[in-house]
């Protein structure tokens, strides 16, 4: 059965979410979201790890329309957060939008519409398309040989495995990124032992978390204005933060003294210290959070290797410096596909320019939002959106707030097809990657998920968020063509 609508979002995670509650605040009420899973959340509902949560303060990582006076505690758990989002999706009935277990197989332009077909055989004809699938959801696991030779348990921490009971159990950790430091702490409690393969230690600072009082709560809730005036302290707090990727003297020493102070207080030696120390400056990969992360890796059955894995025999794990270590169970704590994330979608723009082709030469997309030769076709977090420092929601509310005005616009002046400029997409991703030259992700010594196969910053916003919410709220109509069709040469 062929479907058809005035705007097809792929994915219900914030983007998804987000983008559907503005569409209907412009005017548009033909809206279907297509999810690959049986309920709404993305990265919420997909990462389910012992200790998984935000790190990001709570009334920071929400919706500015849909605050909650009623967030637990500073930094919120992944239950709670996809609790959160399914009362959104409840209260603003957007679960009669959603079309569930359709992932996305392919879309093309007709000249006039979007022809997309789901995994499944579903087809569906749309006016405009938006990709919110976000970046953070293909697990990357490393090709390490004899990995397929472990006898245990194995997976990967956004694929965790519940039914595996860790108590006991000698458990082998691949990586300490974002996922590892939530959950690494969780599982020493009741582990025999935890051996952790660290290829690249991380910079991690403690954070201000702890539980928020039901006074608060309760006073949040009947004074609406306290925590939106606690979202905007929060904010402006971690603005601030950019400052250390831009090498700012004083910001730098002051997050080096911090995570220092961090560091030394769980060891007391300089030789363990110096195994936890990373070679890089800091800010060059992601700053993690937490108040567990070291005094966890200080237990009596937690070991650090600072190495990565260089072979799997079995049971049996060697380090790249030739060390070994027995285990029962292995965890892949190694991230995700980010710049690669788009190779598997076969969506095909004008003049058959399929996407894959156009990012051949690396991701690019006008104001991180359109991409050229896509007529009627947005992305949100797409490239040079993520951030290092700040909340990406508000990068999210940024791009669907413009992606709302132009669309008011073309009502406005009749117009039925528009697709971004060539030259300011040019021009923007010059920019992008002029901005990233000397920044701290391109000098600062270490290779990271930011970049890309050719060493491209292709992933980050290289300013504030509140840069990048002024470029938006002035940039609309003119950004975009609306004669043929053209990608150019970009």
């Amino acid at each position: 059965m062929d479907h058809s609508t005035e705007m097809l979002i792929v994915g219900a995670g914030f983007s998804g979410l987000t983008m559907a509650i503005e569409a209907r605040k412009r005017g548009i009420k033909d809206i279907a979201i297509l999810e690959k899973a049986d309920d709404i959340g993305g990265t919420w509902r997909e990462n389910t790890y012992p200790g998984v949560a935000c790190d990001i303060p709570s009334h920071l990582y929400s919706m500015a329309t849909h605050l909650n006076p009623d967030w637990s505690r500073a930094y919120a758990g992944g239950a709670e957060i996809l609790a959160y989002l399914k009362k959104i999706t409840q209260d603003e009935r957007l679960y009669d939008l959603c079309h569930f277990q359709q992932q996305l197989k392919s879309a093309k332009w007709d000249g006039a519409r979007w022809q997309v077909e789901t995994q499944n055989g579903q087809r569906w004809s749309a006016r405009f398309l938006v990709s919110a699938i976000g970046a953070l959801h293909i697990p990357s696991i490393p090709d390490i040989p004899g990995a397929d030779s472990f006898p245990g348990p194995c997976f990967h921490s956004a694929d965790w495995d519940h039914d595996v009971d860790i108590a006991g159990k000698r458990v082998a950790v691949v990586g300490t990124g974002a996922s590892a430091v939530q959950f690494v702490p969780e599982i020493a409690k009741t582990a025999e032992h935890v051996t952790v393969f660290q290829r690249s230690a991380p910079y991690v600072l403690p954070r201000p978390d702890g539980p928020i009082g039901p006074w608060t709560r309760r006073l949040y809730a009947r004074m609406p204005l306290l925590p939106r005036l606690r979202r905007q302290l929060i904010f402006r707090v971690f603005e601030f933060r950019h400052r250390v990727f831009r090498g700012e003297e004083r910001m730098v020493n002051f997050a080096m003294k911090m995570w220092r102070k961090s560091l030394e207080d769980a060891f007391p030696d300089p030789e363990d210290q110096a195994r936890l120390t990373p070679d890089y400056r800091i800010g060059c990969k992601r700053i993690l959070s937490s108040n567990d992360w070291y005094p966890a890796l200080a237990r009596d059955n937690i070991s650090i290797v600072p190495n990565g894995v260089a072979s799997i025999d079995g049971s049996r794990i060697k380090a790249a410096d030739g060390s070994e270590s027995q285990a029962d169970i292995l965890v892949w704590g190694t991230g995700f596909h980010v710049t690669d994330a788009t190779d598997g979608l076969e969506i095909t723009g004008a003049d058959d320019l399929t996407l894959r082709d156009a990012w051949a030469n690396g991701m690019q997309a006008n104001l991180g939002t359109a991409i050229a030769g896509f007529p009627n076709f947005f992305i949100l977090l797409g490239p040079h959106t993520g951030l290092g420092h700040n909340s990406v929601v508000l990068m999210i509310e940024a791009q669907v707030a413009h992606i709302g005005r132009v669309l008011a616009e073309m009502a406005r002046d009749g117009l039925t097809v528009i697709s971004p400029d060539v030259a300011k997409q040019t021009a923007f991703t010059q920019e992008m990657q002029d901005r990233h030259t000397e920044s701290v992700w391109q000098v600062g010594g270490c290779t990271s998920w930011y970049q890309d196969a050719a060493g491209r910053n292709t992933t980050l916003w290289p300013g504030t968020v509140g840069e990048y919410q002024k470029r938006m709220a002035q940039s609309g109509l003119e950004q975009y063509v609306t004669g043929p069709v053209s990608h150019g040469e970009t």
